[in-house]
């Protein structure tokens, strides 16, 4: 009960504020012969923000015991705000029993003072430290880029050019240095790890597992999406670096060139290296224009239990992305509840030992999937079969399968297709040429890239042994 009366504090704050200045504007206009007039007034005004000033300052101790905010910021909003309650007192007694004008309008003067002081440090709070010199500073712009461009990524820490100017342009207003909310900092390697009343916010190696990144794919009206929905929001660019971050382990101190880059994350990767992040969207990671309801809540609970994640592909967005890597069954009731989503199915990761060409019937239908992943799954050319009414399909990994030319020579029909990987594929080195023919504007990926070694790459220590 108490921390809920805390929470009324950002109420009852804004009364006291707005009272005691129209009080002391009173009392310094009726210092003129011209504005006498105004003196009734200024006694009942100056008790009303006096007791508003008070209650606020209660409400406002019982806030801070929560913990989400920087301590000695806290610290001094909270002694200027009783200064401020104590003042208005003080000034209410000099209005009425004190004869100078002057005492009485060198003491409005100092609660005015105290009002501006603890106010912005209250703005500090809630809004971060800079929030008044922020538009005066180059790239103020709510519509700025969060991360500035990196001439040469590949060399650059993806953490330290990339990940923190994110966090820091995004999410450390609520979650930094000054503010904790959910007792959540992202501002150091050992608070974004620890996590906050959530859970943990990022599980290295497991972005749909990261609380972060739950937070974010949250429809913008839901009170746990973040950012809040006041505030500028992540890109579907920058989600997407998030998770490509999280699931290369989340690293602090690796180089970009050091981590797995998949072929969606290349394009967001050189836009940030020309400086066009803010104008160049991923083409695979755009969701239909269309809209879709949203999908059936008991499919979802039956895919859940099942150990399959489904998640948002996007902030504000009914459009599914299912990842079946810790899926504990792939049985014919399970891949039916597939089939009650298929209108909001646009992305499958389906890399499972498990998976096989009876699997597939159910993606038969799912005729919205752009994205989908069959690696190291039992996956062949008969079950490709199934893939050729996905006329929306633009990604199709088949790494680790036992696949063939033939059997992928299936999916010719398919318009959008944009990628296909083939790596360690019972595809030979012969069939290529007539694979690129079939599909001659499709980038077949056959993997296995062979890297030259420099001279200056190695260096060979010999030992000499003294005779």
């Amino acid at each position: 009960m108490l921390e809920l009366l805390g929470r009324f504090h950002p109420v009852l704050v804004h009364l006291p504020i707005g009272i005691l200045l129209i009080a002391c504007l009173f009392l310094l206009l009726s210092l003129s012969p011209k504005f006498e007039t105004l003196k009734p007034a200024i006694g009942i005004t100056l008790f009303l923000g006096m007791l508003g000033a008070v209650f606020s300052c209660i409400t406002g101790y019982l806030l801070a015991q929560s913990g989400d905010y920087d301590g000695k910021l806290v610290g001094n909003h909270q002694w200027m705000g009783i200064a401020t309650a104590v003042i208005s007192l003080l000034l209410l007694l000099v209005h009425k029993y004190a004869k100078s004008n002057k005492i009485s309008g060198i003491t409005a003067l100092a609660l005015i003072v105290l009002i501006s002081i603890t106010g912005h440090l209250g703005g500090s709070l809630t809004h971060g430290s800079d929030y008044l010199s922020a538009p005066l500073k180059e790239g103020g712009s709510k519509n700025t880029a969060a991360i500035p461009p990196i001439p040469n990524i590949q060399e650059a820490l993806i953490y330290e050019a990339a990940v923190q100017p994110l966090l820091k342009n995004r999410c450390y207003s609520c979650h930094g240095s000054e503010k904790q909310k959910g007792k959540l900092r992202l501002d150091a390697q050992e608070f974004i790890l620890k996590g906050g009343e959530g859970g943990h916010t990022v599980v290295p190696g497991k972005a749909d597992e990261s609380e972060l990144i739950k937070r974010l794919l949250l429809p913008i009206s839901n009170e746990d999406h973040m950012a809040p929905k006041e505030k500028p929001q992540l890109t579907a660019n920058e989600i997407e670096l998030l998770k490509w971050w999280i699931n290369n382990g989340a690293p602090f101190n690796k180089k970009v060139k050091e981590l797995s880059q998949p072929e969606n994350i290349k394009p967001i990767l050189l836009a940030l290296q020309k400086g066009t992040a803010t104008t160049s969207e991923n083409k695979l990671s755009l969701i239909p224009e269309k809209e879709v309801g949203a999908a059936e809540e008991r499919a979802l609970k039956t895919l859940k239990n099942a150990g399959i994640m489904v998640v948002p592909v996007a902030q504000n967005s009914n459009y599914l992305s299912a990842n079946f890597i810790n899926a504990v069954s792939l049985a014919d009731t399970v891949m039916d509840k597939i089939k009650a989503i298929k209108k909001q199915l646009i992305w499958v990761k389906l890399d499972h030992p498990l998976a096989n060409d009876a699997t597939l019937k159910g993606l038969k239908d799912c005729k919205n999937i752009s994205r989908l992943s069959l690696n190291n799954s039992k996956i062949t050319d008969a079950g490709l079969a199934n893939l050729k009414s996905l006329d929306q399909l633009q990604s199709l990994s088949l790494v680790g399968t036992k696949v063939t030319a033939k059997g992928v020579a299936q999916l010719s029909g398919l318009k959008k297709l944009q990628y296909i990987y083939l790596y360690q594929t019972q595809v030979q080195r012969t069939d290529w040429n007539s694979l690129k023919k079939t599909f001659p504007k499709v980038k077949i990926d056959s993997g296995n890239y062979q890297v030259p070694t420099l001279p200056k790459d190695t260096t060979e220590v010999k030992v000499v042994v003294k005779n």
